[in-house]
């Protein structure tokens, strides 16, 4: 039976309406999650954490436990095949994460699930929010088994096709590149590196390669008509085309694959009334450096200390998430567009590319700069 009542409803229980919802509940608010799925994600999406949203999730007290089941690794280049064009290194950044967290995103979600029960708090499934009313001093989320939940706030983390934003009545405008893109998470004999994440930025194509902590590998490619279920020969030839040349990896299992077409969108606001967006229903972007899930899980830390202030009064925080999140999201999709971009410019200027890319590469300002990007810092 579902409560009739509640401070916070939070619709979605991703990462980042879990981390909403541990946050509230860290200040002792009452919160409903409520998610439409009868069982959270066991598929690898997300897979890494960056050192900044390490930083952010430790008033959560969840950050040590991700580090401990995740694999760090303090590089991240930009290759055409064995030669680095961009050597990006981690480890001279000022924080006390000096690294990035690969780590698959139903991993993540359990760790944020276990500290959400262990501060009182639980997922209802599997329940969709049809209905949507707001009052003037609150919210009604009706259900789709017909009950209604009164709330004072309600957060919209239901992901890019966000029905809660859609019945708040808030707009998230954008683009569809045309770009079809295979995910694949293989396992090989040998030849892959282990210790950094390679944007390798071949004749055929881009190819991203970062290990994982149960020791496969995702692979993520632009490619023509990305099939629906990739198989073993589908990745060898990826990893030939596009990867290494001396090491001759020799891919011996597809663990999990998809495909999917990039959206680069962002809502036009975050907040209608009472209702606050976060996650991908606020935006959407490029998966090129990795940076959706660490930017929603910084919404979801910023907007659960807000909603608590804003439960005992103090509203202005609200109107600062809804400002300041936006124009983050705003950067990062810039980032990830220009690195998408960089990464499938025309075939033929793709030699130019590659030797202006090596010539930048030994600039040490180039590889800090990208470094406190991809990091979260570029101010630090």
């Amino acid at each position: 039976m579902t409560p009739r009542n509640a401070e916070v409803v939070v619709v979605g229980a991703g990462p980042v309406g879990l981390a909403v919802a541990a946050g509230l509940r860290l200040h002792g608010r009452d919160v409903v999650v409520i998610d439409k799925q009868a069982e959270g994600t066991n598929t690898s999406r997300a897979c890494v954490i960056h050192p900044r949203t390490l930083e952010v999730l430790e008033p959560l007290g969840v950050t040590k436990q991700l580090v401990e089941r995740g694999l760090e690794l303090e590089d991240f280049s930009i290759r055409a095949g064995d030669r680095k064009l961009i050597p990006v290194g981690f480890e001279d950044l000022k924080t006390d994460y000096p690294f990035v967290t690969m780590i698959p995103q139903p991993v993540t979600e359990q760790v944020l699930l276990d500290r959400l029960e262990e501060l009182g708090g639980t997922v209802l499934r599997p329940y969709a929010a049809t209905g949507l009313v707001q009052t003037p001093d609150g919210a009604e989320v009706t259900l789709d088994n017909g009950d209604v939940i009164q709330a004072k706030y309600v957060v919209a983390a239901d992901g890019m096709h966000s029905t809660i934003r859609e019945l708040a009545g808030l707009r998230m405008p954008g683009n569809t590149l045309e770009l079809s893109l295979s995910l694949v998470d293989i396992r090989v004999e040998s030849g892959l590196p282990t210790d950094e994440v390679g944007l390798y930025f071949a004749a055929a194509g881009l190819l991203v390669v970062a290990p994982l902590p149960d020791g496969s590998f995702r692979l993520v490619a632009e490619v023509h008509d990305a099939p629906e279920h990739p198989d073993l020969a589908f990745a060898q030839h990826l990893v030939d085309d596009r990867g290494p040349r001396k090491s001759h990896p020799k891919v011996t299992e597809v663990v999990w694959g998809s495909r999917f077409r990039i959206h680069e969108r962002v809502a036009d606001e975050y907040r209608s009334g009472r209702v606050l967006l976060a996650g991908d229903a606020a935006h959407t972007h490029s998966p090129a450096g990795g940076q959706g899930m660490n930017l929603g899980l910084r919404d979801a830390v910023t907007l659960s200390d807000a909603l608590s202030k804003a439960l005992a009064g103090d509203e202005s925080g609200l109107d600062a998430y809804a400002t300041t999140s936006r124009a983050e999201a705003v950067r990062v999709i810039g980032l990830a567009h220009r690195l998408t971009r960089l990464a499938n410019v025309p075939r033929p200027i793709r030699p130019v590319r590659n030797a202006v890319l090596r010539f930048a590469g030994r600039l040490g300002r180039t590889q800090e700069g990208m470094a406190k990007q991809l990091a979260g810092f570029p101010e630090r």
